[in-house]
């Protein structure tokens, strides 16, 4: 009895096409387990129009594969390579098939623009070689996830082989694949225990691969980073964070994994080139995109004050907009290529640089400064303050500097700073949860006043954000609570206090 049974048509093991054989009866013991693949090819060598000839040495005609092939990969490294601490680059040899078109080499560049679709797209791999039975004819190389039979060929594709007189039979050729054509993630997935989490990425610096390994893959360590080396142009050193950012100078002990132990290294950011020995300062380029947001809230003649400057990614694009800068940061190191990298990038005559704790810098140079940018004279300025508090880890417990920091009359509500502060969040309500933290800190409420910018997701269920928000006169003020208590006061003074007050309480919610 002629039946249809539609089959899943593997035939490198890794692709489904669906077709409808013909006079294929399958007994019902067959049909309760999987068909090995010796089996379907002999029902499919039955069917109507479906060829399977004699494999020769090298290039032949299409069959289907081994049975061992069809349910891998055809791209993954040899299966031997798992559990492998130490790379061994000559065990990731291995032979694959892969479909053919055979055409004349005069006509394949013209060809070539036609099969864009059906070509192999697979980096380090010629798409033509030579055929080696005709030196006259070249090989196409094919993708063996879409291209089968000549029946896999699309009409216009057809059309130009018939216009090119190129016979669409697909032929098959053996491809041997060594070490350097694989990616790194397929290395790293076949040669880590199966299931587990496969480090690919990393965050550069300059020459330098900067990891964040996981314990289940530090038996692999020196491999991975090896693995890095060789397959990133450029990266001559890979290293491993072996503990947090948790120490006064926001650097962190590392590993060298493997290459070079150099870390004096040079990184481009935003047009900007920056020096540094990063074993002895901060530096992440993943925060490039930010230090461009804030350097464009920016305009020429603007004042910002860095309070954690590292080696100024903030302060040198911001001087570079003809604005004053004041930069500061406590680690020695970061102070000294802070000062290097202003030179470097001719802004030195713009920004003044301090070695400072955070709050000492805040209650004095950056005091002194606002004193006068908010005197008296402020009226007559157009310019805005930034100041930028970039240590995420305990950047909101530096706010407490600004309670009571300036005496005098308050300036104008236009003219006061703007904060940018930034903190880590494992709250479910990440941007709440920071502005009730920097509130908490600064006896305030913040939600009515302030925006919150997500920079970046750190780590699962870890964000790191950005609050931005004015300095209340009421806090930044000394006396500025107590007058408001004070009914003793003239008339005239206690209206222009309650003036000043209706103006704070429409960016307030509440002051306490």
């Amino acid at each position: 009895m002629n039946t249809f049974f539609r089959i899943l048509w593997r035939p490198f093991g890794f692709s489904r096409r669906l077709l409808k054989v013909e006079n294929c009866r399958i007994t019902e013991s067959e049909s309760l387990i999987p068909l090995t693949w010796t089996s379907l090819i002999q029902r499919l060598s039955r069917a109507p129009g479906i060829f399977l000839l004699g494999q020769r040495k090298r290039f032949s005609t299409m069959p289907e594969t081994e049975t061992n092939q069809r349910d891998t990969e055809l791209f993954s490294p040899p299966s031997d390579v798992r559990g492998m601490t130490k790379l061994d680059r000559t065990a990731f040899k291995k032979t694959v098939t892969i479909p053919v078109l055979k055409a004349r080499k005069e006509i394949v560049s013209k060809l070539m623009r036609s099969l864009k679709r059906a070509a192999l797209q697979r980096p380090g791999i010629k798409r033509v070689i030579e055929d080696p039975e005709d030196e006259e004819s070249r090989l196409i190389m094919l993708d063996p996830y879409k291209m089968f039979t000549d029946d896999s060929f699309e009409k216009a594709e057809l059309s130009i082989l018939r216009q090119l007189n190129v016979n669409p039979q697909i032929s098959k050729y053996n491809l041997e694949l060594t070490y350097e054509n694989f990616k790194s993630e397929e290395i790293l997935r076949a040669v880590l225990p199966e299931g587990q989490d496969v480090t690919s990425g990393f965050s550069r610096v300059g020459h330098i691969a900067h990891l964040n390994l996981r314990d289940h893959q530090l038996p692999f360590k020196h491999l991975i980073g090896q693995v890095m080396i060789d397959k990133n142009p450029g990266i001559t050193s890979a290293v491993n964070k072996i503990n947090i950012i948790d120490n006064t100078y926001r650097n962190f002990q590392m590993e060298v994994l493997s290459g070079e132990e150099n870390m004096m290294t040079k990184v481009r950011e935003n047009n900007y080139t920056y020096e540094f020995d990063f074993s002895k300062v901060y530096w992440n380029p993943r925060l490039s995109t930010e230090h461009s947001r804030i350097t464009e809230l920016l305009k020429p003649g603007d004042v910002l004050f860095d309070v954690f400057a590292g080696v100024g990614p903030f302060a040198i694009p911001v001087a570079k907009k003809n604005c004053t800068v004041f930069a500061n940061d406590l680690n020695p190191e970061s102070h000294k290529w802070l000062l290097h990298n202003c030179k470097l990038n001719k802004v030195d005559q713009k920004v003044k640089v301090f070695n400072l704790d955070g709050k000492d810098f805040l209650q004095g140079p950056v005091r002194e400064e606002l004193m006068q940018q908010l005197g008296p004279l402020s009226k007559e300025r157009k310019h805005s303050v930034h100041i930028v508090m970039n240590l995420p880890a305990k950047a909101i417990e530096f706010l407490s500097a600004f309670k009571s920091l300036l005496d005098g009359q308050p300036c104008s509500h236009e003219l006061l700073p703007t904060v940018h502060c930034y903190s880590f969040s494992k709250d479910a309500n990440p941007a709440k949860d920071v502005q009730r933290r920097a509130g908490a800190v600064l006896g305030i409420s913040l939600e009515a006043c302030s925006s919150v910018h997500l920079v970046r997701n750190v780590a699962p269920n870890k964000e790191m954000l950005c609050i931005t928000f004015q300095i209340p006169a009421a806090i930044l003020y000394k006396n500025q609570t107590l007058n408001l208590e004070n009914h003793e006061e003239p008339p005239l003074k206690r209206q222009r206090t309650d003036e000043s007050l209706s103006e704070e309480k429409t960016q307030i919610a509440s002051i306490t």
